[in-house]
């Protein structure tokens, strides 16, 4: 199967491409479009491109009907973007996605107060959904800055719902970022913010127990995984609204993700194959995703052999959508499996890896 190079577009025209390092190492750089297309070399002098081809994904959302509000149009075509980036990733997604902010931003200035206020809540969710496009396209610090003109967004708007949803994902985000305190205290705000015993609390909890991982607390962290699942199963609380695609295989991909990093590599392969398993069909990045953190701990649970297949199979995906997240992981697989160089599996995936990446000279 030909797969093409990992790209992410940038506003401005830029892309982010997976590069190898001349120590090994992967790393998302930006760089031209028009300097991927022609195949030339960087103005750096230390990545050379040769025919390289970059995917062109241009997102087509569906014209909302003439009758609708401008902001019930917008929120249509962002539930549009949002299919697109479950499918296909970032991509050509973030750039439509911010420029619908821009239009809103217009909207704005010639609105009535009440116009106003409804165009600044989907300003807040056009916000939120940019700083995911920015985290699973491996730009951190673009990720946090939109998330904060979310939490700003949504507290003037007064959407209360809103504003716990975006503090519980500013606590995964620094999860992400390996920022185990800033992931812990701010799930606890989320937590605080949300109505008690409801969804957005459970989302909160989850992100919460993952920032417990990372310091280790082992006890702590599954208490809270747990305390999650219980609000969860509470049947007065629908799964409808904000965080609606929160459920149990999710907590549980998440629990396997934390048990990874714990050392507890059996319990989360299991973990993983279940949440695999229980995914809709569309979510295919998240697929990517967890076999791709699956294969880490196939590899301490059940050899290389299994983590390379793994680690193809989460490699497929990556290089159609450009998850930063997926290289991410498939990066720290390669670091670990080159101890395991000559074992044909394992020499296939990271031939198959580097034939995906630029590379330093």
């Amino acid at each position: 199967m030909a797969i093409e190079a990992a790209t992410m577009p940038r506003m401005n025209g830029g892309v982010r491409v997976g590069c190898r390092t001349a120590d090994g190492r992967i790393i998302f750089v930006t760089m031209p479009r028009q300097a991927l297309a022609q195949g030339v070399s960087a103005t750096s002098g230390v990545t050379r491109l040769s025919g390289l081809a970059v995917p062109e994904v241009q997102v087509q959302p569906p014209t909302p009907a003439l009758d609708l509000h401008p902001v019930e149009g917008l929120r249509s075509l962002r539930r549009s973007l949002v299919e697109c980036d479950n499918v296909l990733g970032p991509r050509e997604v973030i750039a439509t996605a911010q420029e619908h902010i821009q239009l809103i931003q217009q909207l704005r200035l010639d609105a009535g107060s009440q116009d106003r206020q409804a165009l600044l809540q989907v300003l807040a969710e056009y916000a939120e959904f940019c700083s995911w496009l920015h985290q699973d396209g491996g730009d951190h610090r673009a990720a946090q800055y939109w998330a904060d003109r979310a939490f700003d967004w949504a507290n003037a708007c007064g959407d209360h719902d809103l504003t716990a949803y975006i503090a519980a994902r500013k606590a995964q985000l620094a999860g992400d970022m390996m920022e185990s305190v800033d992931a812990v205290d701010l799930a606890d705000y989320a937590q605080r913010l949300a109505r008690p015993g409801s969804r957005l609390s459970a989302m909160g909890a989850v992100y919460g127990a993952h920032g417990h991982a990372l310091l280790g607390d082992e006890r702590t962290a599954q208490n809270t995984f747990d305390h999650a699942l219980a609000l969860l199963a509470d049947p007065s609380e629908a799964p409808v609204g904000r965080g609606r695609w929160l459920n149990a295989a999710y907590v549980e991909a998440q629990r396997a993700r934390s048990l990874s990093l714990l050392g507890r590599h059996h319990e989360a392969v299991a973990g993983f194959e279940q949440a695999i398993r229980s995914l809709p069909p569309n979510f295919r990045r998240d697929r990517g995703v967890y076999l791709a953190r699956s294969a880490i701990s196939q590899l301490a649970a059940n050899g290389p052999e299994q983590a390379a297949a793994a680690g193809q199979a989460a490699l497929a995906i990556a290089a159609t959508t450009g998850s930063a997240r997926i290289f991410n992981e498939l990066a720290a697989l390669d670091a670990l499996l080159q101890r395991c160089r000559g074992v044909p599996e394992v020499d296939q995936f990271r031939h198959a890896l580097d034939s995906v990446l630029l590379h330093e000279v």
